[in-house]
């Protein structure tokens, strides 16, 4: 059975599932082929600061605002930082448009110039991702797990982290708190 590519689309958990990683996640799909998928969680905060990264990595900068936000990705290489942010007409060494105004970029660069105040003015670093092999995504949507809705920087950038979950929901018009992990098949 073929899927449509759920890239760019948020995945919204339903109540019943139960895994720590995913429960009341909202995950940003990046990538979605038959080879499988990988998404960013944007609603598990971290315990890391912007600022504590910056101090790792030894990148001088004065304290940043909360206008940068860093949450837990995905259990997948959580060492590695995803920086999702507002398309900028500066070009760093490895970014890639996601969509019409948002970018993903991994490289140190962008670091560098938001701790110099020249880079994006908000940004949301996920540290690690959540990865799907061939056909999994597609049987979890079949098993009822996730709901999808398409994408959109704003929940990013001007939700608050704790109301993500429920806001990208909302964009379906439901209450998520409400439905039910039952699946109806005929």
């Amino acid at each position: 059975m073929s899927y449509p590519s759920l890239k760019n689309h948020f995945l919204i958990a339903m109540p019943q599932l139960a895994d720590p990683n995913f429960h009341h996640s909202v995950i940003w799909v990046v990538e979605h082929s038959a080879e499988g998928a990988m998404g960013l969680t944007v609603n598990r905060p971290s315990s890391l600061t912007v600022d504590d990264i910056l101090e790792d990595l030894s990148i001088e900068h004065d304290p940043l605002t909360g206008r940068h936000q860093v949450v837990q990705g995905g259990p997948m290489r959580p060492e590695t930082g995803f920086i999702l942010h507002p398309s900028t007409t500066e070009e760093w060494t490895s970014s890639q448009q996601l969509m019409e105004g948002l970018q993903l970029t991994t490289s140190r660069d962008i670091l560098e110039a938001i701790a110099a105040g020249h880079g994006p003015n908000r940004s949301l670093t996920a540290l690690g991702y959540a990865g799907w092999g061939p056909g999994q995504l597609e049987q979890e949507m079949l098993d009822n797990t996730w709901l999808s809705v398409p994408a959109d920087a704003a929940t990013l950038f001007d939700v608050p982290i704790s109301e993500r979950w429920q806001a990208a929901a909302n964009t379906l018009g439901v209450d998520i708190r409400l439905l039910s992990g039952d699946a109806g098949h005929a």
